[in-house]
């Protein structure tokens, strides 16, 4: 079921990238819930929250897919040792590999991710982020939940 959901993850981050580039200009904005959320088209060439987005240094690119790369290492490494995994973990860990994975993807084929959601309200925008995204996000609350409901 783990790699179910992790390739689903995958796969609809990667389909709504693509459309987010073929229908949206880079830039635009079309609001979906007016004062609250919009779809944007936002190429992100920096870490999570558009961090180091503005660095101009050749080697960021290359230092963001050795650290993506090592995180995704370590939690397919976890995942892969602890068998016995409660539905939490296991779910929280399948959310944050198929969305660290296609975000790696991403940094690898094109240098940088499409980002297209953009949630605000009044003059407070949150960055603008991408499926994958939220399912890192989500991912690590399912394994935060199996914290405190472990014994």
């Amino acid at each position: 079921m783990s790699a179910a959901i992790a390739l689903v993850v995958f796969a609809g981050d990667q389909v709504t990238k693509s459309m987010v580039e073929k229908s949206i200009p880079e830039h635009a904005v079309i609001p979906i819930i007016p004062r609250f959320f919009n779809l944007t088209h936002v190429k992100n060439a920096g870490a999570a929250f558009g961090m180091f987005s503005d660095t101009p240094s050749p080697l960021k690119t290359a230092l963001l897919i050795v650290v993506s790369a090592a995180l995704l290492v370590t939690v397919l490494t976890y995942a892969w040792r602890s068998r016995s995994l409660h539905w939490e973990a296991s779910v929280g860990l399948a959310l944050i590999l198929g969305g660290a994975l296609s975000n790696l993807v991403d940094r690898i084929r094109l240098g940088r991710v499409v980002d297209f959601l953009d949630v605000y309200y009044g003059s407070y925008h949150w960055y603008t982020f991408n499926l994958a995204d939220s399912a890192i996000v989500a991912g690590a609350g399912f394994l935060v939940l199996q914290v405190f409901l472990s014994d």
